[in-house]
């Protein structure tokens, strides 16, 4: 423990934006990282717990009290070994300290009755820092097995079960069915949450360490009906794969959106979050696009208030939106939640993002009935839509009479989460699915991540539904441990 009284001098500190005028002009990340300074005072407030509950509140059990501890004391050895500590359980530090939500930081103790420690902005100035100094490096494994692994899919479990995988000296080839690297975190994630050159150089690193990537590579097939994101150019079928590998861990993303089947869904001007934001992200690559849906003077309504509704918000005030208004079923939450009921669990509780402060109108408890189609000239086209509001007792929603309305909408984005990963890649390899659609799969330690089908293996967003980045890089980890022990009888790799 650096300072026993930290906790007591110090107060949170927040990191900073960009003023709303400066960044709404461009698509970089504009958040202002702590300083060196600020890093070790946040490092200084945590208080070393005998239990340290931040622990087991990440989902990848970062040791977050012993790299807090030593960013306080601030020399340069000391950070350097900070990054190992953090790469000891994240290969990908750079993105949760960027779009994790932090569940690290609901369950710090501090937490319980003051607020908690940044955690979450120490991780990001640790990997910031040790990218400037030079301190990641490529670790390809001292002796190869012999062993060939596929990876389908190239999002953050895809990423980490592949640099774990190599690193054991497996021979890893990973599949992704567009254009560049990176997955739902590439083409789900805007740039100015996340700039796509954290991918671009571990992607470099881990080409270093002997893994291959194939772009524009879908297995399996896509219905041609799919809204989902696809600029394959060539397709392998699950056979070949299992002819050629040892073993295949898919890692594909939840990208079956939920739909919203009212009347007038069919109408121009309504589509899916996943539509709209990939195609930003692709000119802000560089791509070359046609029929590229904009929000540029249009009224925008978003239906769904989580974060990728909260995504369609900032990319349609970079556009220019003439207005924007947020839809969500669910009841406005607390703006403070009840902390001595819910911690050190994730709280509900209102959250207002960056986005939202952009420039966003939110409606809670709000229904849609109808999209309205326009006439004349805009025949064909949404032109508003009509609500109802709601309310929910007992788990169980029912309209409230007497308040319907309408809006004027120009272009709806459907932004309610995702039902399950594309059923083709599972049905391709004959894999049994659960419940909600996702690929059948335990996590235990003993025949984790194994699906119904031999040498077929599934982490990520492909077993466990919608999820968050650093779930996806918890998976990917233990899937690359389990794949490891099957193909060798035993694993080195951490759990």
């Amino acid at each position: 423990m650096g300072k026993v009284t930290g906790f007591l001098e110090y107060e949170r500190l927040e990191e900073g934006y960009e003023p709303v005028q400066l960044r709404l002009k461009n698509w970089n990340e504009f958040v202002v990282a702590l300083n060196a300074e600020q890093a070790k005072q946040q490092g200084a407030r945590c208080m070393d717990c005998g239990t340290p509950f931040c622990n087991s509140g990440c989902p990848v059990n970062n040791i977050i009290p012993d790299f807090n501890d030593l960013v306080f004391r601030g020399t340069p050895a000391d950070w350097r070994e900070a990054i190992d500590v953090l790469h000891q359980t994240n290969n990908f530090p750079e993105f949760t300290g960027r779009v994790c939500p932090a569940p690290c930081e609901a369950a710090c103790t501090l937490n319980v009755n003051d607020y908690a420690v940044g955690i979450k902005s120490i991780e990001h100035a640790i990997i910031d820092r040790a990218w400037a100094e030079g301190w990641v490096k490529a670790e390809p494994a001292a002796m190869t097995t012999g062993k060939r692994v596929a990876v389908v899919g190239s999002g953050p479990a895809g990423l980490a079960a592949a640099q774990q995988l190599a690193r054991a000296g497996h021979a890893v080839t990973v599949f992704e069915k567009n254009g560049r690297i990176g997955g739902l975190l590439r083409y789900g994630i805007p740039d100015f949450k996340m700039e796509k050159s954290h991918i671009d150089r571990r992607v470099e690193q881990m080409r270093s360490e002997g893994v291959v990537f194939r772009t524009g590579v879908l297995v399996g097939e896509m219905p041609a009906s799919s809204k989902v994101t696809n600029d394959a150019k060539e397709i392998v079928s699950a056979e070949q794969l299992k002819a050629e590998f040892d073993a295949i861990v898919l890692t594909g993303g939840a990208e079956a959106s939920r739909d919203l089947p009212v009347p007038g869904r069919d109408l121009d001007g309504v589509h899916f979050a996943m539509e709209f934001l990939p195609q930003q992200n692709k000119v802000v690559a560089g791509d070359k696009l046609k029929g590229q849906i904009m929000a540029t003077g249009k009224h925008v309504i978003v239906i769904g208030g989580g974060d990728t509704g909260s995504d369609c918000v900032g990319t349609s005030n970079r556009h220019g939106a003439a207005s924007v208004t947020q839809f969500e079923l669910m009841p406005m939450p607390p703006e403070q939640e009840d902390k001595p009921l819910v911690w050190p669990y994730w709280p509900v509780k209102l959250r207002t993002s960056s986005s939202h402060e952009e420039g966003c109108e939110r409606t809670f408890a709000i229904a849609t009935k109808e999209f309205m189609a326009g006439t004349g000239k805009d025949k064909g086209r949404v032109v508003g839509l009509k609500t109802v509001q709601v309310q929910w007792v007992g788990g169980k929603m029912s309209e409230v009479a007497g308040t319907g309305k309408e809006w004027k909408a120009d272009l709806v984005l459907l932004a309610m989460g995702f039902v399950s990963p594309v059923p083709a890649v599972l049905e391709a390899f004959g894999v049994e699915k659960d419940g909600r659609g996702n690929a059948k799969a335990h996590t235990e330690a003993a025949g984790g991540y194994k699906t119904s089908v031999d040498k077929v293996f599934a982490a990520g967003d492909m077993r466990r539904g919608q999820s968050l980045v650093v779930w996806a890089i918890r998976e990917g980890r233990q899937a690359a441990r389990a794949v490891d022990e099957y193909l060798m009888g035993g694993s080195a790799l951490p759990r």
